[in-house]
């Protein structure tokens, strides 16, 4: 498996109010949201009788007997007694559709590749209202899906404009030099740079894909802004996205002070790796839960979107698709 470098250089986020940041001390609310498992067909199928008793089993068993189970099966023994309760129905569940699907010929994957984004931004120790982050680390890690490896990964620091030297506090959070973001290029040229990566492996038109991010405010804000900022239209590519907090705490069953990404790891049985608040590291770790979550049989789909420059939530009754073929970034008017 390919594993994500340490970068020698570092960046920062804001420390985001009201438990909405990627720091892995504070947490993004998440809202609760129903999964569903598409073509699942009649209830009343004996197939579901079949999971309804395992889960029961499952449900009887103590922290000791779930991680006997999952090494007999050969999963994962790592996780907290909830994570290894859901690995083991998530198993038994997935065998007994793919058995279905299989003898019917329905087996499928909803993306081939899933793109980790975990922007960096300018920032303050305390934000003003109406204070623009612009973003200065630029870093995405793909997954494929099939594999379930992380297969590449881009990286590039960006100049911010508008407050152009960053603050004591981001240095001091980050371990970021000021040389760094001013030897560096402007959005709109990294932003260039990272549609040509994403057209290079074929997302879009040979394999389909779709975006994750660690909260709302990646896309919903951090993305926003800054392309109003360099007056470029917002990419289409990018509007609608996984968030993994509400994947995460739907599929897991944990209210949202357990989304956390420090919190997410560690009830996976996993430690952060790296160092936090670099967008590479905080990507890589992202893409390390996401894996975790589709071992352990969880179809994470699209869950929210750009609406009139809001994020806002997918219903689950919405069609599958993945994220449109990236194109070259246009300028506004």
């Amino acid at each position: 498996m390919w594993s994500c470098g340490k970068t020698r250089s570092h960046v920062c986020r804001e420390s985001r109010a009201e438990d909405s940041g990627h720091s892995p001390t504070s947490c993004e609310e998440n809202e609760k949201q129903e999964p569903s498992s598409p073509k699942q067909g009649d209830f009343s199928d004996p197939v579901y009788k079949e999971i309804a008793v395992a889960n029961g089993t499952i449900n009887r068993m103590n922290s000791d007997q779930l991680r006997a189970k999952c090494a007999e099966l050969k999963l994962d023994t790592r996780g907290v007694k909830d994570v290894l309760k859901k690995r083991l129905k998530s198993y038994y569940k997935r065998q007994k559709l793919m058995h279905s699907a299989a003898a019917n010929g329905n087996i499928d994957v909803y993306f081939d590749y899933i793109c980790v984004v975990d922007y960096e931004a300018t920032c303050e120790e305390n934000n003003p209202p109406d204070y623009l982050h612009e973003i200065i680390e630029f870093p995405m890690v793909l997954i494929d899906t099939h594999t379930l490896e992380i297969v590449d990964s881009f990286q590039e620091y960006v100049k911010p404009v508008v407050n152009p030297q960053l603050s004591e506090f981001c240095v001091k959070l980050t371990g970021i030099t000021q040389k760094t973001v001013d030897e560096a290029e402007t959005f709109h040229q990294v932003l260039k740079r990272a549609v040509s990566w994403l057209q290079e492996k074929e997302l879009g038109t040979k394999y389909k894909y779709t975006f994750l991010t660690d909260g709302s405010w990646d896309m919903g804000k951090f993305l926003h802004t800054q392309c109003k900022l360099s007056c470029i239209r917002y990419p289409l590519f990018a509007r609608k996205w996984i968030n993994i907090r509400k994947s995460y705490g739907n599929f897991y069953k944990v209210p949202r002070t357990q989304t956390k990404l420090i919190c997410m790891l560690e009830n996976l049985g996993m430690q952060y790796d790296g160092r936090p608040h670099c967008g590479l590291d905080d990507s890589c770790n992202i893409a390390r839960i996401a894996i975790h979550m589709l071992k352990d049989g969880c179809e994470l789909r699209v869950n929210e979107c750009l609406h009139s420059g809001e994020p806002r939530s997918v219903p689950i009754s919405a069609p599958i698709e993945g994220a449109p073929a990236p194109q070259t970034p246009k300028k506004r008017n």
